[in-house]
């Protein structure tokens, strides 16, 4: 039996795959699915979790490192899969079989009320057919998970404002990626408006968003090749200060994810 409010763990993070579990007392979801499904379990397991306790499974993109292990998951836990038309359109064959109440349509800015957990979805822009972030709420609470996005649009800046904890891609350093050994046309990808964010610019959004409400920002989706994590929050906090966000580390916390392990369970009323 958990506590009040809302908690989740990033299970892993990276281009190797994506999987998040957000719970509160009434429900739990997995966000995505992009390892095997057998890798899936371990990391639960590591969580004193396991897949009986899901109530269905919620989709960013159909990329693979997002849904790598989704059907057969889903067909494992009996559970349904919440994505929008298109996203769907574009995964159904790597999803393989599933009944047809396990499908179940969530068009980008619809919402879910599980209880007491409520959550919506918000369009984000990225190489994939139609791309979303997730908010979360329970009561005064609010968790958003925004990675995969080339650049923060207005509607994603107020679909995350007022979190108390963010997830927020910081995917490349910039020099890393330019000097870095992939083909020029896959830099060029990932620096457009519809591939990742870089270090700076996620310092540069966390700089608009810093409130006091926002506690704790997860870096999430960090390139293997052209980042660390500690460079990373290094240009996060050089971004922010240069733009007049000065924090104590007991006020604002830059919070790790990893690849290959899950953060620790993150209750949100918790400082």
């Amino acid at each position: 039996m958990i506590g009040t409010g809302i908690q989740f763990t990033v299970l892993s993070s990276g281009s190797t795959g994506n999987a998040t579990i957000v719970r509160n007392k009434d429900a739990a979801l997995l966000i995505d699915a992009g390892l095997s499904a057998k890798r899936i379990d371990e990391l639960m397991n590591e969580r004193d979790f396991s897949g009986d306790q899901l109530e269905g499974i919620l989709i960013t993109h159909e990329h693979s490192d997002h849904i790598r292990g989704l059907g057969a998951v889903a067909r494992k836990y009996k559970l349904p899969i919440y994505a929008n038309e298109k996203t769907w359109l574009a995964m159904e064959r790597a999803v393989g079989k599933i009944t047809p109440e396990q499908k179940q349509v969530m068009q980008t800015g619809d919402f879910l009320n599980f209880g007491s957990l409520r959550i919506e979805s918000f369009g984000i822009s990225h190489d994939a057919a139609e791309p979303v972030g997730y908010f979360f709420r329970d009561g005064e609470q609010k968790l958003s998970l925004a990675t995969d996005l080339g650049y923060v649009s207005d509607k994603v800046m107020q679909s995350i404002t007022d979190s108390d904890v963010l997830v927020l891609e910081a995917n490349h350093d910039i020099e890393m990626l330019r000097m870095g050994r992939y083909p020029w046309n896959t830099k060029r990808r990932i620096l457009s408006d519809i591939g990742h964010l870089s270090n700076d610019t996620a310092g540069e959004v966390l700089s608009e968003l810093l409130t006091k409400k926002l506690k704790r920002t997860y870096l999430a989706h960090l390139s293997r090749d052209h980042n660390m994590m500690e460079l990373a929050k290094m240009t996060v906090r050089d971004a922010m200060e240069s733009r007049g966000c000065f924090y104590k580390d007991h006020e604002f916390k830059l919070c790790d994810t990893y690849y290959d392990r899950p953060t620790p369970w993150d209750a949100l009323g918790e400082a």
